[in-house]
């Protein structure tokens, strides 16, 4: 049953997400367009939003020179897109797979970068030195059951005066029904500590079947992501709520410049994405 809400424990579902993006690589190396980055100016549509929204915050308002470490980078695209923004990068995610095509596109594009396979959750014990900036964005934090240690990792990771950018899915949108006519609440917005469970065997872009079509994923309001890493010590510099995804989450979603968002008379109904830039003094 999709989204049917279950006891399990973190490391089998860790496991068969695992196993599931894995299965993933393959699909998403032919639908990413990785041909795009033989052009040395071309950056993803996702760091071409986010790096505008984060360069005000840094102290020379450029990633220029800054090291900075990606958080769940999968196959890389986001990470290069970074290093052209003037980042020195390192690419961290639990894939195989995913680490080997962002090698390899890195290599293509004439990108320096380092690559870390290690659970984001044990990042700090396994990416040497600290950073300047830690990013992710995008389809992260759901993935995720334990966002106190989450947060943990991220304010140990960065060096003081050192800046945290995410972007990701709004808890409110995931807590809807994708498939009903309207905007119609059918998952919880609030976590209880058990998993959601997903069988599909297609993932968000691409044509192709995966091997693996069971995931687990875990709500997480907004008020437990800010209290995560407020906890950990970081200082709230920015927060924000999007109208526009970059990905089409529900088929009544309308494409539009850099991504999709409901049908314009509902635009102003709910938000779509959250952005949060935060400091560790």
């Amino acid at each position: 049953m999709t989204g049917q809400n279950v006891e399990i424990g973190w490391d089998a579902a860790r496991q068969a997400n695992q196993e599931n993006w894995e299965d993933r690589v393959p699909l998403h190396e032919s639908a990413y367009g990785l041909d795009a980055y033989d052009d040395p100016d071309h950056l993803s549509d996702v760091v071409r939003h986010d790096v505008a929204v984060l360069e005000p915050f840094l102290p020379s308002n450029s990633l220029s020179g800054l090291d900075l470490c990606h958080l769940q980078c999968h196959i890389g695209t986001d990470t290069v897109s970074l290093a052209r923004a003037g980042a020195r990068v390192t690419g961290v995610d639990f894939s195989p797979s995913a680490l080997g095509v962002a090698s390899t596109l890195a290599d293509r594009a004439g990108v320096d970068a380092r690559w870390v396979q290690t659970d984001v959750l044990d990042a700090r014990s396994a990416v040497d030195g600290d950073f300047d900036v830690v990013y992710t964005s995008i389809g992260t934090i759901t993935w995720l059951q334990d966002l106190d240690r989450w947060a943990a990792q991220v304010s140990a990771l960065i060096r003081a005066g050192g800046t945290f950018f995410i972007r990701d899915g709004h808890p409110a949108l995931y807590a809807l029904d994708e498939n009903a006519q309207g905007l119609t609440t059918r998952y919880p917005y609030f976590g209880d500590g058990r998993a959601q469970q997903w069988d599909e065997e297609s993932t968000y872009v691409g044509d192709g079947k995966v091997a693996h079509p069971r995931t687990y994923e875990w709500p997480h309001p907004l008020s437990e992501i800010l209290g995560a890493l407020l906890g950990a010590g970081l200082r709230l510099l920015h927060f924000d709520e999007g109208r526009m995804l970059p990905w089409q989450f529900s088929p009544r979603m309308v494409e539009v410049p850099g991504g999709y968002a409901w049908p314009e008379a509902e635009r102003n109904l709910l938000p779509c994405t959250y952005t949060i830039i935060a400091r560790k003094d």
